[in-house]
């Protein structure tokens, strides 16, 4: 049977609470215990939802209870609701809703690595009931399609239900190991150096595209496509690589020093901005907000 709305307008917030403790749990039995309910009262108010809906939301598995599509259909509008509810609660009482439950992060690898990765124990130590799960891959994905909860981009995305804000720039410098920049001196020439590049599936990038306007003849000691490879291998004196600055600092990488005569190319290298996006429908979640709101607090200084 086809759910009959995916706003929630016939549900009561009882049983949405219900809906939400089941998905978060998987289990009638723990999902009660959350709400302090018995499982009868559990599975009779669960009942009701879905007869409110027209819709089953989840499958019986021995592995306890599993979501139905309609159950990630309804679940952003479950969320806001109890986003609102929170709202309502904090407002009359002064109290901090909790946070807890799975929060979907898109990161791009090298962000990831770097800079989220390393941050997730304070996260936790913060907001312990808040479990990330993290897509660190090069796909765009699709917010609107709550393919994520969160995401970092470094162009600003568009769509109506998006939220977005700007965490800052960053500019791309040349950079190497301390112990290779001592030795390179002030660099006459961007071919003097050996360089790590991106693979070829990646020449279109702007930091790809100068070096190879810039430093043709150069001795490429290294190609890939792998950000965190690229600075592994500079750290340990392979090669120049050109990075944006907050990594150049978050690694053991210094700047290449260079003569006069290439400032007007390294006027020339790249920027990029950081972006931090969310679906507009559950900015307000407990959850999401945490989350969105740690991002802000770690990633903002950087820039």
């Amino acid at each position: 049977m086809a759910a009959r709305s995916q706003d929630l307008g016939d549900a009561r917030w009882d049983d949405v609470r219900i809906f939400l403790a089941v998905h978060r749990h998987g289990s009638l039995g723990q999902a009660g215990a959350r709400l302090g309910l018995d499982t009868s009262t559990m599975s009779r108010r669960l009942t009701a939802l879905e007869a409110a809906l027209g819709a089953r939301l989840f499958d019986r598995t021995r592995e306890g209870l599993v979501p139905t599509r309609i159950a990630e259909l309804v679940l952003p509008a479950a969320e806001a609701m109890e986003a609102a509810h929170r709202r309502l609660a904090r407002d009359a009482s002064g109290a901090e809703a909790d946070a807890e439950g799975v929060v979907r992060l898109s990161v791009a690898p090298g962000e990831a690595d770097v800079f989220v990765v390393p941050a997730l124990v304070r996260l936790r130590a913060r907001h312990p009931r808040i479990r990330i799960e993290l897509d660190a891959s090069a796909r765009v994905v699709d917010l609107t399609r709550h393919e994520a909860d969160v995401a970092l981009r470094s162009v600003r995305p568009e769509g109506a239900d998006l939220v977005v804000t700007k965490l800052g720039s960053a500019r791309w410098v040349a950079a190497a190991s301390r112990q290779l920049v001592k030795d390179s001196g002030r660099v006459a020439s961007w071919d003097a150096v050996p360089w790590i590049a991106w693979d070829r599936d990646l020449a279109s990038l702007p930091a790809a595209r100068w070096l190879a306007r810039h430093a043709p003849g150069a001795d490429i000691a290294l190609r890939t496509s792998f950000f965190l490879s690229q600075l592994t291998a500079a750290e340990n004196g392979l090669g120049a690589l050109l990075v944006p600055e907050p990594y150049m600092n978050a690694r053991a990488l210094a700047p290449l020093q260079f003569a006069g005569a290439l400032e007007a190319s390294a006027a020339e290298w790249p920027s990029d901005d950081l972006w931090l996006v969310g679906h507009r429908a559950l900015r307000d979640v407990p959850r999401v907000a945490a989350v969105w709101n740690f991002l802000i607090e770690e990633l903002r200084p950087l820039a």
